[in-house]
């Protein structure tokens, strides 16, 4: 179906969303993780706008008594949870989870705690990482109002438990599951290939589509077993906490259309295919969008021959049933751990008076996809080009992979020596001879013996991006830093230090990856210079802003600034690297953290200028969000750190700012 061809949207509907900022203004509640269902990250709030947010200021700060630094418990956690603010009909209270689960309903004008519910999960596992990225909320139209758990909020622990919580109370809402809990690990434990505990966690929220819960999951045995754990995605029943249905994208079911383009042998092992990212939920037209990840194992795909549809796409799925109405690969055949990082962004383009509801996929390796909501056709061209295939023995590559005619790349489509940078002659040199070193080349350039830099690397767009639909811009935070991977003949792997629990993560020693002839060694120092910074040319991490009516980048600005990550702290804006997402709102502002400099700032989205900046006492690894209580609005963000890039100074602090009280 041709875009000249789509159904035009009735006139009413048009007026409605010129309307829409004037009527949302009274609705100030930011309900879902994403701000909304569909995860657009805007907010039609506007008291706080480019005029006057030079004044804004601390309003209180929270803290959730996890504490920080390298202790056993907090070294390996951090807050890095998005709020969630319900309606005054459901208490008002705006609620977050802890790294430990726990999950905290406050004051939100004062940060004062209203209640709190702890799941007692099972604290001092070393080498665990303990995060929860948020919590979503339910409202049963069916109930009385005053009913207990007429609004709910779900949460999914990291060690597989599902509570549903009067959003009033705290307390587990009877009738759901055992007293508000469902156990998932008795569902999970009969999906192939198994798994446990240990090795399928989930720290994103649920996602709700209608009176339908659905559940993703992180596999990190993927790393090591190309018989990695199922990465199915599962669904609930939000009332009764009742199991509905599962999705494999692994596609193991014989009467799924993808299953004949697997190998059969590679259907009984391979696992992974997970969403550890956030979903979005269209509800009026019962979809919910899966991004899906990297099949078993990562980086060596000899295991599983063929293109691995539904992994490394974008699902979309009918909600109340689990079934398949469209899906698009993006990356065939992943040996690069290039999943998709980023919430599917549910948004509406106005093109004169058509308005064309679409999903926007944003990707690790910089490409943006573009997709009619109902269909899947690519709003922009999408080409197969032919791309390097020269992998390690017994790797069988995808001769092509898609590429959108719009919008051009946001990072590095490959890398040389020739690309080596510096502050001085001295460090440039030592970087260009580190990429003599490994192999290097164009975009899709495979994993290597002698070690296969990769550009881009594969922590860009973790946060998602955010829409203004009024200006049909799209705002995201892509990184250009590379990866270092290299595969290596189990043969030659030291036996001792593929023992250590570092093995295969990155800056560890090498990781054997069972069921295949090689193990990973991801480097983490060798591709920065003497001076701590990365050996290619700077912004390291950029805001970027595309016009996705058009498919252009309307400005390009760097984010963050060097003076906490080298030795000499220079305040140069080249950008810095972090994990996060911004945030828009009807002010004209971009709000967003997401930087290892500990700044959260506030610029102007017509043209990236920075107005505003607050100086943390660590970093913003979260996507901000902002409510208005009683006349005044706030801007919420958890400042917690990451253990990835800094552990003795992950915490758990959230900051709340607002404009002066008058």
């Amino acid at each position: 179906m041709s875009l000249m061809k789509l159904k035009r949207r009735p006139a009413a509907r048009m007026l409605l969303f010129w309307l829409l900022p004037a009527l949302a203004f009274a609705q100030s509640d930011w309900l879902d993780h994403g701000g909304d269902r569909g995860g657009s990250r805007y907010s039609a709030l506007a008291q706080i706008d480019r005029s006057n947010v030079s004044a804004l200021d601390l309003a209180w700060i929270y803290r959730t008594g996890d504490g920080e630094g390298t202790t056993l418990e907090a070294g390996f956690s951090g807050l890095q949870g998005t709020p969630i603010l319900l309606p005054k009909e459901a208490g008002g209270s705006l609620v977050i989870c802890s790294a430990f689960n726990e999950v905290i309903a406050l004051d939100p004008a004062t940060g004062r705690e209203r209640w709190r519910f702890d799941p007692n999960v099972v604290r001092g596992k070393r080498g665990t990482q303990y995060k929860c990225r948020g919590v979503a909320q339910w409202h049963d139209d069916s109930a009385a109002a005053d009913a207990a758990c007429t609004w709910r909020v779900l949460l999914v622990t990291f060690d597989q438990r599902l509570y549903a919580l009067d959003a009033r109370t705290g307390k587990g809402c009877v009738g759901f599951g055992d007293l508000g809990l469902v156990r998932l690990m008795p569902i999970i434990k009969n999906t192939q290939p198994a798994a446990d505990s240990d090795t399928v966690l989930t720290y994103m929220p649920p996602t709700i589509v209608r009176d339908t819960i659905v559940i993703g999951s992180s596999v990190g045995a993927k790393f090591k077993r190309a018989d990695a754990p199922s990465g199915a995605v599962r669904a609930f029943d939000v009332r009764t906490g009742a199991f509905k249905w599962s999705f494999d994208p692994v596609p193991r079911n014989p009467d799924d259309p993808q299953a004949r383009n697997w190998d059969e042998a590679a259907l009984a092992q391979t696992g992974g295919g997970n969403v550890w990212s956030l979903m979005s939920a269209d509800e009026e037209r019962d979809l919910v969008f899966l991004p899906t990840s990297s099949p078993s194992p990562n980086y060596y795909g000899g295991t599983r021959p063929g293109q691995n549809r539904y992994a490394n796409s974008t699902v979309a799925l009918r909600g109340s049933t689990g079934e398949v109405v469209w899906h698009f690969q993006i990356v065939h055949h992943d040996v690069w751990d290039w999943d998709m990082p980023s919430q599917p962004l549910l948004v509406d383009i106005h093109r004169g008076d058509e308005v064309i509801p679409v999903v926007v996929q944003l990707t690790k390796h910089g490409l943006v996809f573009v997709f009619h909501r109902e269909t899947g056709e690519p709003l922009f061209p999408v080409e197969e080009r032919a791309v390097p295939t020269d992998g390690v023995d017994g790797e069988v590559l995808s001769p092509t992979q898609p590429f959108p005619s719009a919008p051009p790349p946001l990072s590095g489509t490959g890398i040389s020596p020739d690309d080596a940078w510096g502050f001085t002659f001295y460090d440039q040199a030592i970087c260009r001879k580190i990429l003599e070193q490994h192999r290097t080349g164009v975009m899709f350039t495979p994993p290597s013996l002698e070690g296969t830099v990769m550009m881009p690397g594969m922590v860009s767009n973790w946060g998602s991006g955010a829409v203004d639909e009024t200006r049909n811009l799209l705002i995201t935070n892509p990184q250009s830093v590379p990866n270092l991977v290299r595969l290596i003949p189990r043969r030659d792997v030291d036996a001792e230090q593929a023992k250590s629990p570092m093995a295969g993560i990155p800056g560890g020693p090498p990781g054997i990856i069972d069921g295949t002839p090689y193990a990973i060694e991801r480097g983490a120092q060798p591709l920065f210079s003497p001076f701590g910074a990365p050996c290619t040319k700077p912004p390291w991490q950029r805001l970027v802003a595309v016009d996705l009516d058009r498919g252009t980048i309307e400005w390009d600005v760097p984010l963050g600034t060097l003076d906490t990550l080298m030795p000499i702290p220079l305040g140069l804006k080249f950008g810095a690297p972090g994990i996060g997402g911004p945030i828009v709102t009807a002010g004209g502002l971009i709000f967003i953290g997401a930087t290892a400099d500990e700044r959260f700032r506030a610029l102007d989205i017509e043209t990236g200028e920075e107005l505003w900046q607050f100086k943390l006492p660590t970093a913003a690894m979260a996507t901000p969000m902002t409510y208005e209580v009683d006349g005044r609005q706030y801007v919420v963000v958890a400042v917690g750190g990451h253990h990835a890039y800094y552990r003795d100074k992950v915490a758990d602090y959230l900051f709340a700012f607002a404009l002066p009280a008058n």
